[in-house]
């Protein structure tokens, strides 16, 4: 009896499919609360979008370039990155909303691969996104505050992002 029971459980599961890491997508959620309006936040990130939309930023090996903006509205940014060398590509979000009542913009960044089987992404994800806030100089506003760790971006403390 106890045979049989163990065998009908294996056939269940094994008919189930497993869920490994491999099939889950990597991604990046990143916080930031910005000393500016949301509309300068999005107008900020928008254009840098777009100054990176070529193939230029790619010269030195980096990654600031072959950005391509979705959409835009007034709560949200979508876009997309382009990884020079592989050419997969990543999905972009922005999420832009007013910050209690300061005049600052809480920024909630999202940035998802393909599950293409990697567990790991080097920063990649982390990259796509502090790249664009970096650059749009959104990081010298004297009110910039970062929320983001290692559980919420896969391998945020070891990205490189002044050369990926």
């Amino acid at each position: 009896m106890h045979t049989k029971t163990l065998l009908v459980a294996a056939l269940i599961v094994g008919s189930c499919g497993v869920i490994t890491a491999e099939a889950v997508p990597l991604m990046c959620k990143a916080v930031w609360v910005i000393g500016a309006s949301c509309e300068d936040v999005s107008t900020a990130l928008v254009n840098q979008i777009k100054s990176w939309t070529g193939i230029d930023g790619c010269a030195t090996g980096g990654e600031k370039c072959l950005y391509e903006l979705v959409s835009v509205n007034q709560t949200h940014i979508f876009a997309k990155h382009t990884n020079p060398t592989d050419k997969s590509v990543d999905n972009l979000t922005f999420i832009l909303k007013r910050h209690r009542e300061s005049p600052a913009c809480r920024t909630v960044g999202i940035s998802v691969s393909a599950a293409d089987g990697k567990t790991r992404d080097s920063g990649t994800n982390y990259c796509n996104l502090w790249n664009l806030v970096e650059g749009s100089g959104l990081t010298s506003i004297s009110l910039f505050k970062e929320i983001t760790n290692d559980w919420m971006c896969n391998e945020r403390s070891t990205a490189k992002c002044d050369i990926v």
